[in-house]
């Protein structure tokens, strides 16, 4: 624990540099201006480009979807009831049609009328699901999606090329969030995409300094309440130390990404604690399958085989991270593949692989950046003890930005994965399938098999049909081995004991009225 001399000295040092945090002083409503110390800031807020967890956890206080996935519906902020947004009401009115009505009053942070325009050119070929969108990440979320049909100013009807038995999950999602199609095109203007568009949440874009800080304001013509704070500043502070000295100094509300280790430090102070939750997310490693070194699945299933996880998970998060039973989560309920057998950690059979496989200790380079995943050094030069031992020739790499390494060089990388919405469609296929990174942005990987059974996963109706392609899809990847699961990470917030915030099982950060309450400013 600091001490409290040493405390008082870090309080006063800071507050003497305190004109360089970007914060205004309370309103005269008594609002708190919140600053929130994250590692890394996303380049744009465009909320259907920046899908990341740097990304997503500003982006969702921004925009709105049209149904709201309720994680606090269940207790520790990992629920899955869908509830009324922007769309007040859906109902199907056969397999391929969804008619939605909208919220009425509702205005974009721009002042505009939020209306079924707005949501058509959302989803439209030009913004998002075209050939030639300039956001084509869209596709790996509504590649089904054939168009929207427009019966008023607030209904609309979306109409999928095949049965698409998640299409509201896929509306409450990522890719979804609204926004104001005058003001995007405007911000375009003729450009890739508007890099900092409108939307109807409850916080607006008020500051941004590349590398810096995003600083959001208060919208208060906001649909779903006032919002509880003036202002919330995301300030890039890329050091661990420096995140909790300014924690525990007053000048951060929140810290993101506090370790295991430093959880106690924190806990032993009176005014601030940590909140955990584990993720429905994992941390994963991708292997480049045209790579001569790594062509052959023996190679890469060795690899796999090689790596104790719950030995990671003890050394590294004091065991509170998740091996999960395959690339999947509980909440997929009964889609949950509960009898799965584990990720299994076999040295012996790791060996026979790569003797069969011919592997001569030919190098292979595994790449990682120092800070964007908790823990990713220390895993991988982990991993690179346990690789040894079993006989491979394993040379860590530390990028400051991996995706600048070119694809026919690239080797090994780390990756992590998210569930975007609660079904294997939505955590496995969604990320490897032909639009998720592997296939499309770095090119590692290209199965045909695995394509195939996942299209029809995405189009049928039937559950038990669904489960069994479930269960197919997760043994070819499982056998194919074009990359593997590591862990679910814990992820751990510092906050002030006086905010009343509930982290959730996702990197959203949710600061609407009804998760935000200041206790200290009695907002």
């Amino acid at each position: 624990m600091i001490s409290c001399t040493f405390r008082a000295l870090l309080t006063a040092g800071l507050l003497a540099l305190g004109a360089a945090t970007p914060t205004a002083a309370a309103d005269a409503d008594n609002r708190p201006d919140i600053v929130v110390a994250v590692a890394d800031n996303p380049p744009t807020l465009e909320p259907a480009k920046e899908l990341s967890n740097v990304g997503t956890r500003i982006t969702y206080s921004v925009f709105d979807t049209l149904i709201r996935r309720d994680f606090l519906s269940e207790k520790g902020g990992g629920g899955s009831k869908l509830v009324p947004s922007l769309a007040t009401d859906w109902k199907r009115l056969d397999d391929k049609t969804l008619e939605v009505k909208l919220r009425e009053g509702v205005k974009f942070q721009n002042g505009a009328d939020f209306t079924a325009e707005d949501v058509i050119f959302t989803f439209s070929p030009e913004r998002l699901i075209g050939d030639d969108s300039p956001l084509p990440q869209g596709r790996a979320y509504f590649g089904v999606l054939d168009h929207i049909e427009k019966i008023d100013d607030h209904t609309v009807r979306f109409v999928t090329k095949e049965p698409d038995p998640l299409l509201e999950q896929r509306l409450a999602s990522w890719a979804s969030w609204i926004v104001n199609k005058k003001d995007w095109l405007e911000k375009a203007n003729g450009k890739a995409f508007a890099q900092f568009p409108v939307g109807t949440g409850p916080y607006m874009l008020d500051d941004y300094r590349a590398d810096q800080y995003v600083k959001l304001k208060a919208f208060d013509g906001y649909w779903g309440g006032k919002p509880t704070a003036s202002t919330v500043t995301f300030k890039k502070v890329p050091e661990p130390a420096a995140r909790i000295a300014g924690l525990v100094s007053g000048e951060f509300d929140i810290i993101t990404n506090v370790a295991p280790d430093q959880i106690p430090q924190i806990d032993g102070y009176d005014d601030i604690e940590t909140r955990s939750v584990v993720l429905a997310n994992s941390h994963v490693l991708v292997y480049n399958t045209d790579n001569a070194v790594l062509k052959d699945k023996r190679v890469r299933q060795a690899m796999n085989l090689a790596i104790d996880r719950q030995l990671l998970v003890d050394a590294l998060w004091g065991g509170e991270a998740v091996v999960p039973n395959g690339h999947q989560y509980p909440e997929y309920g009964d889609m949950y593949q509960a009898d799965r057998p584990g990720f299994e950690y076999n040295p012996e059979k790791a060996r026979k692989l790569l003797q069969e496989a011919g592997y001569n200790g030919e190098e292979i380079v595994y790449a990682t950046e120092p800070q964007y995943y908790l823990n990713a050094l220390p895993a991988a030069q982990a991993m690179l003890e346990m690789w040894k031992a079993v006989g491979l020739n394993v040379k860590l790499e530390v990028r400051e930005d991996i995706d600048t390494i070119p694809n026919d060089q690239l080797m090994v990388r780390n990756w992590s994965n998210s569930t975007r919405y609660p079904d294997p469609v939505g955590g496995l296929w969604n990320t490897w399938g032909p639009f998720g990174s592997a296939q499309k942005s770095w090119q590692t990987w290209s199965p045909e098999e695995f394509n195939k059974v996942g299209r029809e996963l995405e189009t049928t109706l039937d559950h038990d049909k669904r489960f069994a392609l479930a269960v197919k899809l997760m043994d070819i990847w499982e056998d194919e081995a074009p990359g593997t699961i590591l862990y679910q990470p814990l992820e751990t917030y510092g906050v002030r004991k006086s905010l009343k915030w509930q982290p959730y099982t996702f990197y959203y950060m949710d600061l609407r009225p009804d998760n935000l309450k200041d206790e200290a400013h009695g907002s």
